[in-house]
């Protein structure tokens, strides 16, 4: 029989399966829910059925055209990233549907070993690492017990296989965090163009009435900011993001172009706050910024209305060093084709919205202020903030207002702004988030995607642009609690806990955020500043041969260290025994590592005839592993004094 036609038994089987388990996990938390859970179906029920042999090829080729299709159904088949990432995990999930043979066990557990590293294109953090570093130790466990398999011997102690991981991992680590340390750091992604975020809903350009219901339900991180001193009070905890002037009666879209080249002039208050924001990946431009922002920063560049933009889509997790204030005065001077944008509705829509409007503009007359109010206390008065809405007809406006009654922040800035158009007060949307919880541990505050808003700003004389928030009207603890003090409003929001559960979820936060202080955020100016101290100021081609060559270097002698350590064997027997070994090397039978001693003899005898190394490997096969009672001094000297036969017997 042949090597690669040896059978596969049940014990190792079971080691196998679990690998591939294992090594799905970190691509499965990265895909799409419903992908994912298809997936991880499809890899139990296709190892269950395996355990009774090899499927047909018929079912396994069922089994592919339906993950392909499933991949297709959830994310399409785009080429790239995501889609790959997909495929890869669809295609090791039932890869065990041809299990049956050594050979492919070992093929399974490479493909196994490569797939935890391509779900690092997906997410780098150290949830990823964890199942990846599992991954990779119960692959090797599998495989040595495949190798002790092979040979018909005995599978070491899981201890002992750990040990020996160990060493590997010793002798690895090295030259890995070189490679971390020294290797140039890419400014963008090997992958090229990033694809958009997988499972992770977000602030967009545009904004529908009752779109925003995933986004409210997901509680993971957005942005996490450390502020330079004393943090802003809760009302102004607004942070900017895309700002909204067309509407088609439905759909809010931001504006392309405004006829500015410049930033609007701002006059900014006595108050100033300097920051610094992680911000989550979202593979899109768009940034936020405590409104609002003063300045625009390095890599990134700030709209006429005051948006901050990355120069590349944000793929990665990224850290800026900003600096905002609120505005005393924002954009006094509205040009005329400004104001006209400012002012436009769509003809033949909500025409009650339309007609309430122009009472209050004929009541107030010229004081924009007192229509401002006049809504504000309407709201305040006869609304109510609820997740749980129906959708809405084509007069949404109208149907919130006066049937409805109830709904969350984008009916009301929406509805908001569209009644101030129509009183002739040049209004906008502003969306991004609102908020956020303080951890006290780390000293910085978490803003969740949970926390998007939708708020208004209207354009008055002498003020120019003026945040009003009608969901503040309705909802305060919507807009100024901590996570902590929130209730529970609709599905999802189960961060909401107090106590224990809260303060463990503030330690897990902070770990993350230090994975990320260590990990992901090491880029080109911090590996400067890491080599500095040792009068490196630029990194060139041939230093970092040079480095490379020391780590090389030292990681073969620590190599060998390892290795001429491992045959001093601390127990005298053990150690006798392995130096008669090698007295045969010489004869052409050197004992194999994993050779049991008695095999080994017999095997020796086969060719040298020798009774006294037979009575030697039984004597120390009992007194090593059968806990025999023996004279070990005696034993000893005998293994210290044998040596091999010269002559041969055929």
């Amino acid at each position: 029989m042949t090597e690669p036609s040896v059978p596969i038994t049940q014990a190792s089987r079971a080691w196998v399966l679990v690998t591939s388990w294992l090594a799905l996990a970190p691509l499965l938390l990265q895909l799409p829910g419903l992908l994912a859970g298809t997936i991880a179906v499809a890899a139990v029920l296709v190892g269950v059925l395996s355990w009774r042999g090899t499927l047909m090829a018929p079912v396994r080729l069922l089994l592919v055209v339906a993950m392909l299709g499933a991949v297709y159904w959830q994310i399409g088949m785009r080429f790239g990233r995501d889609t790959g990432c997909a495929v890869l995990a669809a295609m090791l999930a039932i890869k065990a549907s041809e299990l049956r043979t050594l050979r492919d066990a070992r093929s399974l557990l490479g493909f196994a070993l490569f797939a935890p590293f391509a779900a690092f294109l997906l997410d780098q953090g150290p949830a990823t690492m964890g199942l990846a570093l599992l991954a990779v130790v119960s692959a090797l466990l599998s495989m040595q017990r495949l190798a002790d398999e092979e040979h018909r011997t005995a599978t070491p102690a899981l201890r002992m296989q750990l040990r020996g991981i160990g060493k590997l991992v010793a002798i690895g680590v090295p030259l890995a965090l070189a490679t971390f340390w020294l290797l140039p750091r890419l400014s963008s992604p090997l992958w090229g163009v990033p694809e958009r975020a997988l499972s992770r809903p977000g602030l967009s350009d545009n904004m529908s009435p009752g779109e925003w219901i995933d986004l409210m339900a997901d509680d993971s991180p957005a942005l996490r900011v450390q502020f330079t001193g004393k943090a802003p009070p809760p009302q102004q905890r607004y942070w900017r993001g895309p700002v909204m002037w067309d509407f088609d009666g439905r759909t809010w879209q931001r504006a392309r172009w405004t006829g500015r080249g410049q930033p609007a002039s701002v006059t900014a208050g006595p108050q100033r706050y300097r920051y610094r924001l992680d911000y989550e990946p979202t593979d899109r431009r768009q940034l936020v910024a405590l409104d609002l922002p003063t300045q625009a920063v390095a890599n990134a560049e700030l709209s006429p209305d005051y948006e901050l933009f990355a120069q590349r889509p944000l793929s990665a997790l990224t850290r800026w060093e900003l600096q905002s204030a609120p505005p005393a005065r924002f954009d006094t001077d509205l040009p005329d084709q400004l104001r006209k944008r400012a002012l436009a509705l769509p003809p033949g829509f909500n025409p009650r919205t339309l007609a309430l409007a122009r009472q209050w503009r004929a009541e107030a007359g010229s004081n924009d202020d007192a229509v401002v109010q006049r809504a504000l206390q309407w709201i305040t008065r006869e609304f109510a903030y609820t997740l749980d809405t129906p959708l809405l007809g084509r007069n949404s406006v109208d149907e919130f207002l006066f049937q409805q009654k109830a709904g969350f922040c984008e009916h009301f800035s929406s509805s908001f702004v569209v009644l101030m158009r129509a009183a002739g007060i040049p209004a906008r949307v502003v969306t991004g988030y609102a908020g956020g919880t303080y951890n006290g541990f780390g000293n910085y505050w978490v803003v969740r995607r949970m926390d998007a808003h939708a708020w208004t700003e209207v354009w008055l004389a002498g003020r120019g642009w003026v945040r009003v928030d009608p969901t503040a009207a309705v909802a305060p603890e919507r807009i100024y609690d901590t996570l902590e003090d929130r209730v529970q409003v609709g599905a999802g929001n189960n961060f909401a806990q107090l106590g224990m559960w809260a303060s463990l979820g503030q330690v897990s936060d902070l770990l993350r955020r230090g994975w990320n202080d260590l990990v992901l955020s090491f880029d080109a100016d911090r590996q400067q500043r890491l080599l500095q101290p040792f009068g490196i100021d630029r990194l060139d081609s041939s230093q970092l041969a040079a480095i490379f060559g020391v780590f090389a270097v030292s990681a073969l002698a620590w190599m060998g260290w390892l290795l001429a350590r491992g045959e001093r064997e601390r127990d005298p027997l053990l150690r006798a025994w392995h130096r008669l070994g090698r007295r045969y090397d010489k004869l052409g039978l050197a004992r194999e590592p994993h050779e049991p001693a008695i095999a080994w003899a017999q095997r020796v005898a086969r060719s040298h005839p020798n009774p006294a190394l037979l009575a030697l490997s039984q004597r120390f096969a009992a007194a090593r592993y059968a806990g025999a009672d023996s004279d070990s001094a005696s034993l000893l000297k005998d293994l210290q004094q044998h040596r091999p036969r010269t002559g041969a017997s055929s």
